[in-house]
């Protein structure tokens, strides 16, 4: 695992971002895991300058987000669907048929999960994963006590992770009771995991995964055992 310090956020931004523009470079029909949240939008507006400076092109980038709500329809705008549109997709040349996100809406939800799964291993599997890591250390919506041999699944959301999402609805009880989420295992399958995490609310997230101690307490303590894992991290001082 490789522990990269900053100082701000902007510079935790840039970069992840040269990771991300270098995969995109040396192989332009990569296959990215993505993620949401407040921690990557600047990662994206990153992306998104270089795209439009002529530097990278995701014409043959394919996409699968961590996650989506359960019961949201993708055009609400507290959607992943809807963030990835107005923070990355709507500013770069990919192809809409080559975005996938979980279906929180489908009418089976068992169904849909293992079909995500298996769309991921058609497109031979995600080459690059970015994770952001929640305050009680979840990655994607992979709660504390989640299986570490985990799939795609629905999950119900902790009180702390709806309270911390809250800012992205009109109202805090609009938030979701539950998600469909990439699993543990699903995301450890990804041949290369990029997380990123800043400020003052993320030090004891952080300071657990430093310690090493692997337990189903803290979902992201599982990334230890992942060869090429790269931490950027800030904030936390």
């Amino acid at each position: 695992m490789k522990w990269i310090e900053v100082n701000t956020y902007d510079e935790m931004s840039e970069v992840a971002a040269n990771i991300f523009f270098k995969q995109i470079q040396e192989k332009p029909n990569s296959v990215l895991g993505l993620a949401t949240g407040g921690s990557p939008v600047g990662m994206y507006k990153d992306l998104v300058a270089r795209h439009q400076a002529g530097q990278i092109s995701f014409k043959d980038v394919q996409t699968f987000n961590l996650d989506e709500y359960v019961g949201l329809k993708r055009t609400s705008p507290a959607s992943y669907w809807t963030f990835m549109q107005e923070n990355l997709f709507n500013f770069v040349d990919i192809q809409q048929k080559n975005i996938h996100l979980p279906n929180g809406k489908a009418e089976d939800l068992a169904a849909e999960c293992v079909a995500y799964d298996a769309s991921i291993d058609a497109a031979k599997g995600i080459d690059l994963q970015l994770l952001g890591i929640g305050v009680n250390g979840h990655i994607a919506f992979n709660e504390p006590g989640t299986p570490f041999d985990s799939m795609t699944n629905i999950v119900e959301l902790t009180e702390s992770t709806r309270t911390e999402n809250a800012i992205y609805f009109d109202d805090p009880s609009e938030v979701p009771t539950h998600a469909i989420t990439m699993g543990i295992q699903s995301i450890m399958k990804a041949k290369e995991i990029v997380l990123i995490a800043f400020g003052e609310k993320k030090l004891d997230a952080i300071k657990k995964l430093k310690s090493g101690h692997v337990t189903e307490d803290f979902p992201a303590s599982q990334l230890l055992k992942h060869p090429n894992v790269t931490i950027i991290y800030g904030g936390t001082n």
